[in-house]
Protein backbone atom coordinates (compact mmCIF):
# COMPACT_ATOMS: atom_id res chain seq x y z
CA UNK A 1 0.00 0.00 0.00
CA UNK A 2 1.68 3.22 -1.15
CA UNK A 3 -0.46 5.56 1.03
CA UNK A 4 -3.90 5.51 2.81
CA UNK A 5 -7.15 6.93 2.06
CA UNK A 6 -8.86 9.46 4.64
CA UNK A 7 -11.73 11.90 3.07
CA UNK A 8 -10.17 14.46 5.94
CA UNK A 9 -6.21 13.72 4.82
CA UNK A 10 -4.31 17.42 4.94
CA UNK A 11 -5.99 18.36 8.47
CA UNK A 12 -3.23 19.18 11.26
CA UNK A 13 -4.41 16.22 13.37
CA UNK A 14 -6.50 13.14 12.42
CA UNK A 15 -7.75 10.25 14.66
CA UNK A 16 -7.94 6.75 12.86
CA UNK A 17 -10.84 4.48 14.29
CA UNK A 18 -12.09 1.35 12.89
CA UNK A 19 -10.72 -0.48 10.25
CA UNK A 20 -8.32 2.01 9.24
CA UNK A 21 -6.85 1.53 12.97
CA UNK A 22 -6.95 -2.03 12.16
CA UNK A 23 -4.63 -1.78 9.03
CA UNK A 24 -2.30 0.21 10.41
CA UNK A 25 -2.08 -1.41 14.38
CA UNK A 26 -2.56 -5.31 13.14
CA UNK A 27 -1.34 -5.29 9.24
CA UNK A 28 1.17 -3.22 9.19
CA UNK A 29 1.76 -3.36 12.58
CA UNK A 30 3.18 0.62 12.50
CA UNK A 31 4.35 1.98 16.07
CA UNK A 32 4.57 5.40 17.44
CA UNK A 33 6.96 7.94 15.45
CA UNK A 34 6.36 5.66 12.21
CA UNK A 35 5.57 8.55 9.19
CA UNK A 36 2.17 7.24 7.29
CA UNK A 37 1.29 9.07 3.69
CA UNK A 38 -2.45 9.49 3.11
CA UNK A 39 -4.39 11.14 0.30
CA UNK A 40 -8.27 12.50 -0.07
CA UNK A 41 -7.94 11.96 -3.64
CA UNK A 42 -9.49 14.92 -4.53
CA UNK A 43 -6.62 17.77 -4.33
CA UNK A 44 -3.42 15.95 -5.65
CA UNK A 45 -1.38 16.19 -2.06
CA UNK A 46 -0.02 13.73 -0.60
CA UNK A 47 -0.01 14.15 3.28
CA UNK A 48 3.12 12.89 5.21
CA UNK A 49 1.61 12.30 8.91
CA UNK A 50 3.82 11.26 12.33
CA UNK A 51 2.08 9.03 14.31
CA UNK A 52 1.87 10.31 18.01
CA UNK A 53 -0.10 7.98 19.89
CA UNK A 54 -0.99 4.36 19.14
CA UNK A 55 -3.71 1.91 21.84
CA UNK A 56 -5.89 -0.65 21.11
CA UNK A 57 -8.95 1.49 19.37
CA UNK A 58 -7.02 4.60 17.67
CA UNK A 59 -4.26 5.81 16.10
CA UNK A 60 -3.42 9.72 16.18
CA UNK A 61 -1.73 11.69 13.54
CA UNK A 62 -0.22 14.76 13.35
CA UNK A 63 0.84 16.58 9.92
CA UNK A 64 4.28 17.45 9.10
CA UNK A 65 4.53 17.89 5.33
CA UNK A 66 2.15 18.16 2.19
CA UNK A 67 3.14 17.79 -1.59
CA UNK A 68 1.63 18.04 -4.90
CA UNK A 69 2.64 14.65 -6.17
CA UNK A 70 -0.02 13.33 -9.35
CA UNK A 71 0.25 9.78 -9.89
CA UNK A 72 -1.87 9.37 -13.42
CA UNK A 73 -1.63 7.82 -16.86
CA UNK A 74 -0.05 10.00 -19.66
CA UNK A 75 -2.91 10.76 -21.33
CA UNK A 76 -6.82 10.67 -20.54
CA UNK A 77 -8.99 7.62 -21.44
CA UNK A 78 -12.81 7.98 -21.51
CA UNK A 79 -14.48 3.92 -21.75
CA UNK A 80 -17.86 3.85 -22.86
CA UNK A 81 -18.67 0.22 -21.69
CA UNK A 82 -21.84 -1.42 -22.59
CA UNK A 83 -23.01 -2.81 -19.50
CA UNK A 84 -22.55 -6.33 -18.98
CA UNK A 85 -22.84 -8.77 -15.98
CA UNK A 86 -21.78 -6.69 -12.81
CA UNK A 87 -19.93 -9.65 -11.35
CA UNK A 88 -17.53 -9.58 -14.78
CA UNK A 89 -17.10 -5.88 -14.66
CA UNK A 90 -15.66 -6.08 -11.05
CA UNK A 91 -13.22 -8.64 -11.58
CA UNK A 92 -11.40 -6.18 -14.03
CA UNK A 93 -12.41 -3.12 -12.48
CA UNK A 94 -9.34 -2.79 -10.35
CA UNK A 95 -7.07 -3.64 -13.68
CA UNK A 96 -8.61 -0.83 -15.51
CA UNK A 97 -8.01 1.66 -12.60
CA UNK A 98 -4.13 0.30 -11.85
CA UNK A 99 -3.93 1.28 -15.42
CA UNK A 100 -5.15 4.72 -15.45
CA UNK A 101 -8.32 5.34 -17.22
CA UNK A 102 -9.95 8.38 -16.21
CA UNK A 103 -13.73 7.38 -16.61
CA UNK A 104 -16.06 4.73 -17.70
CA UNK A 105 -19.46 5.71 -18.30
CA UNK A 106 -21.32 2.07 -18.22
CA UNK A 107 -23.72 2.54 -21.12
CA UNK A 108 -27.51 0.64 -21.48
CA UNK A 109 -26.91 -0.87 -25.51
CA UNK A 110 -29.47 -2.68 -27.06
CA UNK A 111 -27.95 -6.07 -26.36
CA UNK A 112 -27.39 -5.43 -22.46
CA UNK A 113 -29.73 -6.99 -20.23
CA UNK A 114 -31.52 -3.97 -18.78
CA UNK A 115 -32.12 -6.21 -15.57
CA UNK A 116 -28.19 -5.46 -14.59
CA UNK A 117 -28.06 -3.19 -11.84
CA UNK A 118 -24.93 -1.37 -10.85
CA UNK A 119 -23.88 -1.00 -7.94
CA UNK A 120 -21.36 2.10 -7.56
CA UNK A 121 -20.93 2.42 -4.02
CA UNK A 122 -20.05 -1.19 -3.74
CA UNK A 123 -17.44 -0.20 -6.66
CA UNK A 124 -16.18 2.70 -5.25
CA UNK A 125 -14.55 0.69 -2.07
CA UNK A 126 -12.87 -1.65 -4.49
CA UNK A 127 -11.47 1.24 -7.00
CA UNK A 128 -10.07 2.93 -3.32
CA UNK A 129 -8.22 -0.74 -2.63
CA UNK A 130 -7.06 -0.26 -5.95
CA UNK A 131 -5.94 3.56 -5.75
CA UNK A 132 -4.22 3.38 -2.56
CA UNK A 133 -1.91 -0.42 -3.84
CA UNK A 134 -1.11 1.34 -6.84
CA UNK A 135 -0.43 4.78 -5.96
CA UNK A 136 -3.02 6.71 -8.22
CA UNK A 137 -3.52 10.01 -6.94
CA UNK A 138 -7.12 11.01 -8.42
CA UNK A 139 -10.46 8.30 -8.46
CA UNK A 140 -11.83 6.61 -11.46
CA UNK A 141 -15.33 8.38 -12.27
CA UNK A 142 -18.81 6.21 -12.87
CA UNK A 143 -21.41 7.14 -14.91
CA UNK A 144 -24.30 5.66 -16.61
CA UNK A 145 -25.72 6.32 -20.29
CA UNK A 146 -29.15 5.57 -20.67
CA UNK A 147 -28.04 4.59 -24.62
CA UNK A 148 -25.43 4.80 -27.04
CA UNK A 149 -27.81 7.55 -28.78
CA UNK A 150 -26.73 9.65 -25.49
CA UNK A 151 -23.39 8.84 -25.09
CA UNK A 152 -22.74 9.91 -28.75
CA UNK A 153 -24.10 13.08 -28.08
CA UNK A 154 -22.10 13.81 -24.80
CA UNK A 155 -18.72 12.48 -26.80
CA UNK A 156 -18.96 12.65 -30.70
CA UNK A 157 -15.23 12.24 -30.40
CA UNK A 158 -15.73 8.89 -29.81
CA UNK A 159 -13.95 5.93 -31.68
CA UNK A 160 -15.77 1.92 -31.52
CA UNK A 161 -13.95 -1.43 -30.61
CA UNK A 162 -15.33 -3.28 -33.16
CA UNK A 163 -13.91 -6.10 -36.06
CA UNK A 164 -11.85 -4.04 -38.39
CA UNK A 165 -9.19 -4.08 -40.65
CA UNK A 166 -8.64 -0.59 -39.37
CA UNK A 167 -6.72 -1.67 -35.69
CA UNK A 168 -5.57 0.30 -33.06
CA UNK A 169 -2.30 1.54 -32.75
CA UNK A 170 0.23 3.89 -31.12
CA UNK A 171 -0.49 5.87 -34.53
CA UNK A 172 -4.01 6.80 -33.44
CA UNK A 173 -4.70 9.25 -30.87
CA UNK A 174 -7.82 7.65 -28.93
CA UNK A 175 -9.09 9.48 -25.62
CA UNK A 176 -12.60 7.64 -25.87
CA UNK A 177 -13.60 4.35 -27.05
CA UNK A 178 -16.83 2.57 -26.93
CA UNK A 179 -16.67 -1.29 -26.19
CA UNK A 180 -19.29 -3.08 -26.62
CA UNK A 181 -21.33 -6.12 -24.46
CA UNK A 182 -21.53 -9.94 -24.79
CA UNK A 183 -22.93 -10.01 -28.95
CA UNK A 184 -21.18 -6.88 -30.01
CA UNK A 185 -23.11 -3.64 -31.04
CA UNK A 186 -25.96 -4.19 -33.47
CA UNK A 187 -25.59 -2.59 -37.26
CA UNK A 188 -27.53 0.38 -36.39
CA UNK A 189 -25.33 0.92 -33.26
CA UNK A 190 -22.03 0.55 -35.78
CA UNK A 191 -23.80 3.01 -37.66
CA UNK A 192 -23.11 5.77 -35.76
CA UNK A 193 -20.14 6.29 -36.04
CA UNK A 194 -18.01 7.34 -39.03
CA UNK A 195 -15.90 4.48 -40.67
CA UNK A 196 -12.57 6.19 -39.48
CA UNK A 197 -13.41 5.99 -36.04
CA UNK A 198 -14.22 2.11 -36.17
CA UNK A 199 -11.08 0.25 -34.68
CA UNK A 200 -10.48 -3.05 -34.04
CA UNK A 201 -7.75 -5.22 -32.26
CA UNK A 202 -5.01 -6.70 -34.26
CA UNK A 203 -6.24 -10.35 -33.21
CA UNK A 204 -7.89 -13.60 -34.92
CA UNK A 205 -9.45 -14.49 -31.32
CA UNK A 206 -12.98 -13.48 -30.35
CA UNK A 207 -12.61 -11.63 -26.64
CA UNK A 208 -15.49 -11.24 -24.17
CA UNK A 209 -16.52 -7.44 -23.47
CA UNK A 210 -13.87 -7.31 -19.92
CA UNK A 211 -10.95 -8.75 -22.11
CA UNK A 212 -11.46 -6.12 -24.82
CA UNK A 213 -11.71 -3.62 -22.39
CA UNK A 214 -8.80 -4.68 -20.83
CA UNK A 215 -6.73 -5.05 -24.13
CA UNK A 216 -7.82 -1.84 -25.13
CA UNK A 217 -7.24 -0.35 -22.22
CA UNK A 218 -3.05 -1.50 -22.16
CA UNK A 219 -2.84 -0.27 -25.69
CA UNK A 220 -3.97 3.20 -25.55
CA UNK A 221 -2.85 3.67 -22.15
CA UNK A 222 1.27 1.25 -21.49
Amino acid sequence: MLYLYHKEAGQPQLTLLGDEHRYIFKVRRHKVDDSLYLRNLEDGLLHRYLITYIDKHSVMLELQESQTLEIKAKVPLHIGWCVIDPKSIEKVLPSLNEMGVEKITFIYCKRSQKSFKLDFKRWEKILLNSSQQSGRSVMMQLETAESLEVFIDANPQSYILNFSEHTLSSQISVDTIVVGCEGGMTEDEVALFASEKVIGLDTPLVLKSESAVCAAAAKILL
